[in-house]
């Protein structure tokens, strides 16, 4: 199984072998200060409510590497999602954009007695480049979470998401003449 698909034009698939059980990679999906660690801060999820996301990639790179200009503008950015699936430590899912760029859905699955199989589905992405935008972003983020479960820091956020928004263009396009 690739670790990124694209299922439909507006799903995208990834998965990632982690090495944590569920119940610590649940903590690190709906607690502020262990998702900001991997991917954005903000208040703790909780089953129905609004979560805030306070976007700060400074936190992700074990060296001090400035932000993009392209990015810039979004450092502090807060998002306000919606959780619409709560079940510990098994699924956690959040509309994105008022459900208007879909829902990511995370599953956890035990793979022996201390890892973890997640599989990110993000579904209803509205078009092309918000495809390739979430796709970069997620497969990044999920980069620097099996990195910091795995007790490697990533040096470099901004590079890897580079060559993540590389991959996910490679696989639209191959998605796109394979009529997938």
């Amino acid at each position: 199984m690739p670790a990124l698909e694209i299922l439909a034009p507006d799903t995208l698939r990834i998965e990632r072998i982690l090495d944590a059980p569920p119940t610590t990679v649940w903590r690190y999906l709906v607690e502020a200060d262990l998702r900001r660690k991997w991917f954005a801060g903000g208040t703790d999820a909780r089953a129905g409510e609004e979560v805030a996301l306070v976007f700060d990639h400074d936190n992700l790179s074990a060296d001090d590497v400035p932000y993009p200009e392209k990015y810039a503008k979004w450092k502090g950015a807060v998002g306000r999602e919606r959780v619409v699936e709560y079940d510990p430590p098994h699924v956690f899912a959040i509309g994105w954009d008022d459900g208007k760029e879909g829902t990511a859905r995370f599953e956890l699955f035990a793979e022996g007695a201390d890892k973890t199989r997640l599989v990110l589905t993000h579904s209803g992405i509205t078009g092309p480049a918000p495809m390739a935008n979430f796709g970069g972003g997620w497969h990044s983020h999920l980069a620097v979470l099996q990195e910091l479960l795995a007790g490697e820091p990533v040096r470099d956020f901004w590079a890897l998401h580079a060559q993540s928004e590389a991959k996910v263009a490679a696989a639209l396009a191959q998605a796109s003449t394979s009529g997938g």
